[in-house]
């Protein structure tokens, strides 16, 4: 079994990753695949949450450029991502996980309210945590929750799960071949370089708090378990140059 690197870890997964080869939604191969992967590290002693987006059912800041309120396009996509949640959980708990969503927007009939302690204490229990409904406020992307809620619980690393991609190129490799990946970035050199490799807010937040970040492929093989060992996969984003 491989040595753990990062005890606790938030692992942000894209709403792109929930629908797989389909065009929108959800697709539940692709999500029950999923579930097995972080089963794999919850069982090696890795305390695992999670923080999940919605583009997938619905992207707000697309809706806002066809006309919608911006402040309601972005709440009806924090509500997105409590769908991925409820069905991440589920897939979870079928695999024997025990799993808790902590929703920062109040829907009590389905997910427990975001409260920081109680987080915690969950993963200290061994349960795998979602975090849904983004940061619960209009104009923070799911990137920036991801950072916040990475820094709230003291997580080692944050894991950028990417749809494809195995990292960070230095343009869009699906369209520039020739692009090359960056094996290591500064925070400093990722925002500077303008990679997209989330929102500035997000990068600046771990950046003044040190926290690690490395993006990867989730769809490789084991990519999860090679991240949380600390061997060498994606692209890692620290202080050090």
């Amino acid at each position: 079994m491989a040595e753990i690197k990062y005890k606790r870890i938030l692992l942000k997964l894209s709403g792109e990753a929930f629908k797989g080869a389909t065009g929108y939604g959800i697709d539940i191969p692709t999500v029950r695949n999923i579930a097995q992967e972080i089963k794999h590290i919850c069982l090696m002693g890795v305390e695992v949450a999670i923080v999940v987006g919605g583009g997938n059912i619905w992207r707000g800041a697309t809706a806002a450029k066809e006309g919608i309120d911006r402040v309601s396009a972005d709440y009806a996509g924090m509500l997105a991502t409590i769908i991925n949640a409820i069905t991440l959980q589920d897939a979870l708990e079928r695999e024997g996980i025990v799993t808790r969503t902590q929703s920062a927007l109040s829907v009590q009939q389905v997910a427990e309210p975001y409260i920081r302690r109680r987080a915690v204490r969950h993963l200290e229990k061994g349960r795998v945590v979602i975090f849904a409904g983004g940061t619960g406020n209009p104009y923070m992307t799911t990137d920036t929750a991801a950072a916040l809620r990475a820094i709230e619980i003291e997580a080692s690393v944050l894991l950028m799960a990417k749809n494809k991609v195995d990292g960070v190129y230095t343009a869009d490799p699906q369209k520039h071949p020739e692009a090359t990946l960056f094996q290591h970035l500064t925070y400093m050199e990722a925002i500077n370089k303008r990679l997209q490799v989330m929102d500035a807010t997000a990068l600046s937040l771990c950046l003044d708090n040190k926290l690690p970040i490395i993006v990867f492929d989730l769809q490789s093989s084991e990519s999860l378990v090679s991240a949380i060992s600390g061997q060498p996969i994606g692209t890692l984003i620290s202080s050090e140059s």
